[in-house]
């Protein structure tokens, strides 16, 4: 990156004219501060009609072309879509038991599928774990899979805030001999040509933009019900927000909160789903597996987010209450931490995403990243 003080109206990047209220929306932001650096990416029939970008990486420091930032639970729809390859090519079957494929996992009622959609019981780890033992892998693979569940294994959701990215790991360990983020590098990221990370190498942390904290509030742990699994899940460990943007925070694959990209590549990579299974002549998916995502795994208030939720397989599904923005039909979707954003719409071919620093109270909806999702959406009918 060079470092510039870069005009913060400007945006950067180019889109069709029929998007170019989603331009001025992120001019707008960028002017308000509402958005420090962000950036924002549509693919509509294999075309990428939206690829723009603006800001600031980091105060002075211009958001770069190829400036990536760490997405938060976005995160969490490359760990799925590389369980779904593997399950596509017949290495893993999603309702066989995850004990089929990681012996020390303990509880054989656990499906692969549970995993995948966070009705599995493990939400979090029940044995207290330190931040340096969060980044131990295998450590921390191995508690999981010793645990009992903190709930009935399908029996509904408990959203899998942290784990869901060490159980993908494990599962992958377990069918391949290889990390999550080698098989997604090899099946995933580097035949699509997509510039995501589960884990940043250090070559690259230099193009990282840092993550500003959100606000103070969000949350009012006194109002949570006795006995919620939103407290045990957010504790354990409890995560520094200085420490966001360290590199050791960045170069080691937490699937389930790390990764790395921006909106080009988030929409690059799951636009596999919005597009029958295939990329640029990559075929990732049939549509067969791709029918498995929508199947409804648990419909109601999540244990861990306590706001109703849809879950299928991998990704969650157009659910009102949680995200009043995303479009009904065969769309699905996830969002991270702070407002980042991806949502597959199968029906008109379109997949959006959102990429930012400037953090935001938002776990599965905020005001910012709404309207990011609704101008996005309003320029795809626009545009028909």
């Amino acid at each position: 990156m060079t470092a510039t003080t870069p005009d913060p109206h400007t945006v950067q990047g180019d889109c069709i004219p029929a998007y170019a209220p989603l331009r001025d929306l992120l001019a707008r932001n960028l002017s308000a501060g509402a958005d420090l650096g962000a950036s924002v990416a549509v693919i509509r029939d294999g075309e990428i009609v939206a690829d723009l970008w603006g800001g600031e990486a980091r105060p002075g420091e211009a958001w770069q072309e190829d400036t990536i930032v760490r997405v938060w639970s976005v995160t969490k729809t490359m760990a799925a879509l590389t369980a779904l390859v593997l399950a596509d090519s017949g290495q893993l079957d999603l309702d066989a038991p995850v004990a089929d494929y990681w012996p020390s996992f303990a509880d054989e009622r656990i499906l692969v599928r549970h995993l995948l959609s966070h009705t599995s019981g493990m939400s979090g780890w029940t044995e207290q774990l330190s931040t340096e033992a969060l980044l131990d892998l295998p450590l921390a693979n191995e508690m999981l899979a010793r645990q009992k569940p903190w709930f009935e294994p399908g029996s509904g959701s408990g959203y899998h805030m942290v784990s869901y990215g060490h159980l993908v790991d494990g599962l992958v360990r377990g069918v391949t001999g290889k990390p999550l983020s080698e098989v997604f590098a090899e099946l995933v990221a580097r035949p699509l040509g997509a510039d995501f990370h589960l884990g940043v190498p250090e070559t690259e942390l230099g193009r990282c933009a840092d993550l500003e904290a959100p606000p103070p509030g969000g949350i009012d742990v006194a109002a949570l019900p006795e006995g919620n699994l939103m407290i045990p899940t957010l504790v354990n460990p409890k995560l520094d927000p200085a420490a966001f943007n360290t590199a050791p925070m960045r170069t080691v694959s937490l699937a389930g909160i790390n990764g790395h990209g921006n909106a080009r590549s988030i929409a690059r990579i799951q636009s596999a789903v919005s597009h029958g299974g295939e990329v640029g002549g990559v075929r990732l998916l049939s549509p067969a597996t791709i029918e498995r995502i929508f199947e409804v795994q648990a419909d109601g208030v999540d244990q861990v987010l306590l706001t109703p939720m849809r879950w299928g397989i991998g990704y969650g599904l157009p659910q009102p209450v949680a995200a009043p923005a995303v479009p009904e039909g065969r769309v699905c979707w996830w969002t991270g931490y702070g407002g980042a954003i991806v949502v597959n719409d199968l029906e008109r071919r379109v997949t959006v995403a959102y990429a930012m620093n400037r953090m935001t109270q938002h776990m599965t909806s905020s005001e910012r990243t709404d309207a990011y999702v609704r101008t996005a959406f309003e320029c795809v009918e626009a545009a028909r």
